[in-house]
């Protein structure tokens, strides 16, 4: 009897491992920045003014929905919570940065089960959220660039429990993996990175961008923040022990700014995006080494949705409504899919 509860145990150990593989470092405490896993593939379409959903496998398109009042007021970026259960998209209005002259004001609240928007988080009086996170407990981070916040969320409740200046338009931001620091690229209004405290919930550093700041990634280890040039083809490394920056990488065969930067879901690879299709990728463990570059991704590249077995990338063609999969191994292209009018953001779950 005792030898049968013993084989039972490593049973239901194997089980739970193979399901925690499944559901992606998320399920297993890795790095929330980056979700991947099996059971599906959602696509944020900010040109279309949909949300999308795909098979994961045949990338044949199975159902969508419109997270705002119209699709004029459009959806541009997503997080997936921790259980893998829900993602939350932010809808920013019917312009771009800088163009914005409807923004919008509600966070919408994706079930990923049934692909159905079952409600939304109203964040009013502030407009124009962007940049999401989302941390451990399930609390949501939010950037509203117009009115120069970033939201603190119990998306539980949808209530905002804090407000907090960080002085320029944050645009995209990054939280530690503990939680305790988050970074917000202020794009071209500020020059600097906002650092903000988030137990004291208030802004308590600036980096200085010269160029300006586009893409920002935290490390899966909480040490540095990666923050893509706003103009240069640089990529700039922030300590998070000093809030300096301490690194800077030139991004080969890159010619202007970077638009977003990644990491993989295991930690291995940094991802940038070029608005010439061009996509780099990176050692993490030595950001100097060699970079293998992939030609011509496609136009405007902006999101990438990681595998859940680490050997290939999605990555949205914003400028012509496609997407294209990438072989991370040989740093080629495999394959390329229609996808509504234009994806910004995209993920496995």
């Amino acid at each position: 009897m005792k030898g049968m509860r013993t084989r039972v145990a490593l049973i239901a150990l194997a089980i739970g491992a193979a399901v925690g593989s499944a559901f992606g470092p998320s399920a297993r405490g890795s790095d929330l920045s980056s979700p991947t896993g099996t059971r599906g593939l959602i696509m944020i379409d900010k040109m279309g003014g949909y949300v999308r959903f795909f098979d994961p496998v045949s990338h044949r398109e199975l159902s969508s929905l419109v997270p705002g009042p119209s699709t004029t007021i459009r959806p541009h970026e997503l997080v997936i919570a921790p259980d893998h259960r829900t993602a939350y998209v932010s809808v920013y209005g019917d312009g771009v940065y800088g163009k914005n002259p409807h923004p919008g004001h509600t966070i919408a609240i994706i079930d990923l089960e049934t692909h159905k928007m079952v409600g939304s988080i109203d964040i009013s009086p502030y407009e124009a959220p962007h940049g999401l996170q989302v941390d451990a407990a399930g609390t949501l981070y939010a950037a509203c660039d117009l009115s120069r916040k970033v939201l603190i969320i119990d998306p539980r409740a949808r209530r905002i429990e804090a407000a907090i200046d960080v002085e320029g338009t944050g645009h995209r931001i990054a939280l530690l993996p503990d939680a305790s620091k988050l970074y917000v690229a202020n794009k071209n209004d500020r020059l600097f990175v906002s650092v903000v405290d988030v137990k004291a919930r208030r802004m308590v550093g600036k980096v200085p961008m010269p160029n300006g700041s586009e893409g920002i990634v935290a490390a899966p280890d909480g040490r540095t923040v990666l923050v893509a040039d706003l103009t240069d083809p640089y990529i700039h490394v922030i300590s998070t022990a000093t809030d300096k920056e301490v690194d800077r990488i030139r991004v080969q065969g890159a010619e202007k700014g970077i638009y977003k930067i990644f990491y993989s879901p295991d930690g291995r690879l940094v991802l940038t995006c070029l608005s010439s299709g061009q996509l780099n990728i990176f050692s993490a463990t030595d950001l100097h080494a060699p970079q293998r570059v992939v030609q011509s991704a496609g136009t405007a590249l902006m999101g990438i949705a990681f595998s859940a077995d680490g050997r290939t990338a999605l990555v949205g063609n914003h400028g012509e409504g496609t997407v294209s999969r990438i072989d991370l191994k040989t740093a080629m292209v495999t394959d390329t899919f229609p996808a509504g009018k234009g994806v910004e953001s995209l993920a496995y779950f």
